[in-house]
């Protein structure tokens, strides 16, 4: 792979193909909200609550819902693939997780609160020539990913696909999605930032509020305490701003991020990866317009 004026290419035969961090965004910001339905649709919760999870707060369902592809694993694994959480706040859910119900139960439930998610939302669109041909583009962008060193990606890519265009849309985008995220921490390890770090030099350039951050769970000792590391390494300023390098370093990894998540939209080409983002424009809209998911993340989009 090789970069040139801001562009990544990768090599398939003889053919490079170069596309523009902008564009690999593009399909970030479009598809991550078809993938977070899961984590808040009442049918989600409804389809966990039978499964005996305790729903009167999103964290008991969302942590078995997105590690049930790694199989029952231990809190430390999921710790270590969710990266940004605290470590007590994981084992708090996953320890009890896989009693509650199997991951082969989990992963048949969250499709079940899918697609009745993505009626409610969608409609007579659900069935629409739109989003099948949607589906198909997003489906060969995921089948695309490398997932070497990518466990998230790479548990989800090994799934059967559902027969049903929309279920298989909502899996591409959530191939897609892991894809980027296993690439984001690859980004930010080689930036030297640690799980709290990350989210406290993340919060110091605006990506979204502290308050919204501490929902992963740090405490404030443990959010002091890297504030303190961060303004030691010229990062942070004394009233807990991004100085010009702190912003610097937070560029260069979402500069990263960008390139590590390019492959897919190479290999499937500007022309069908523009035809893409037009196709999904109505049902992102019609993702927001339901009210479901919050107007603040802590994945700055819109902000980084």
């Amino acid at each position: 792979m090789s970069k040139h004026d801001g562009r990544t290419e990768v090599e398939t035969g003889d053919v490079a193909h170069a596309v523009e961090p902008a564009r690999v965004r593009r399909l970030w910001h479009l598809l991550e909200p078809l993938h977070a339905v899961l984590y808040y649709a009442p049918e989600v919760f409804e389809e966990a609550a039978a499964l005996g999870y305790d729903t009167k707060e999103r964290w008991p369902s969302y942590f078995p819902l997105r590690a049930a592809p790694l199989g029952p694993v231990g809190a430390e694994r999921v710790a270590s693939a969710f990266y940004s959480f605290s470590p007590r706040m994981v084992a708090e859910h996953i320890d009890s997780a896989w009693a509650t119900a199997e991951p082969g139960a989990i992963l048949a439930a969250r499709l079940r609160g899918i697609d009745r998610a993505y009626r409610a939302i969608f409609g007579g669109r659900v069935d629409s020539p739109e989003l099948v041909e949607a589906a198909a583009l997003a489906r060969r962008a995921a089948e695309a990913v490398n997932t070497a060193g990518r466990p998230l990606a790479a548990a989800n890519a090994v799934l059967e696909w559902p027969e049903a265009p929309h279920l298989q849309l909502w899996q591409a985008a959530t191939i897609l999605r892991e894809h980027r995220g296993d690439g984001h921490i690859a980004a930010l390890l080689v930036a030297g930032l640690d799980p709290v770090e990350s989210l406290v030099s993340f919060a110091a350039i605006g990506a979204a509020s502290v308050e919204r951050f501490e929902s992963r769970g740090w405490s404030a000792t443990e959010w002091g305490s890297a504030r303190e590391r961060l303004t030691a390494r010229g990062l942070l300023d004394e009233n807990g701003e991004a100085t010009d390098t702190g912003r610097d370093l937070r560029h260069r990894v979402e500069h990263q991020t960008d390139q590590l998540a390019a492959t897919p939209w190479q290999l499937l080409g500007t022309v069908d990866t523009d035809r893409l983002a037009d196709l999904l424009g109505d049902f992102w809209v019609a993702v927001l317009s339901s009210g479901l998911l919050p107007s603040e993340t802590t994945l700055g989009i819109g902000k980084v």
